[in-house]
């Protein structure tokens, strides 16, 4: 079963565990069964069926992005990491 890497920020979420077993073939399917026993994770983590813009995700070290976005598929021994965006830059000095 794929495991889910939950960022410290999310973790209030899933009763402060940093991974979470979640059943499915492609990332969608891993994280409605998520969004199903973490019901608050929800508006964190997707809009509109979509991952939310400030949300990274990685199967395996991989951005899926560059797969299939929402629908890249996973294997039982998936590893699933969810990475909120960082911005940051110059102050300008």
């Amino acid at each position: 079963m794929p495991v889910v890497r939950i960022p410290t920020v999310m973790r209030k979420h899933t009763d402060g565990a940093a991974k979470v077993e979640a059943s499915g073939s492609t990332v969608r399917e891993v994280f409605d069964e998520l969004v199903a026993s973490h019901p608050d994770l929800q508006e964190n983590l997707l809009d509109d069926g979509r991952v939310r813009g400030f949300i990274n995700v990685y199967v395996d070290d991989e951005d899926i992005r560059y797969i299939s976005g929402i629908d890249t598929p996973v294997a039982d021994d998936s590893e699933i990491a969810i990475m909120p965006a960082v911005a940051g830059g110059s102050n300008g000095r």
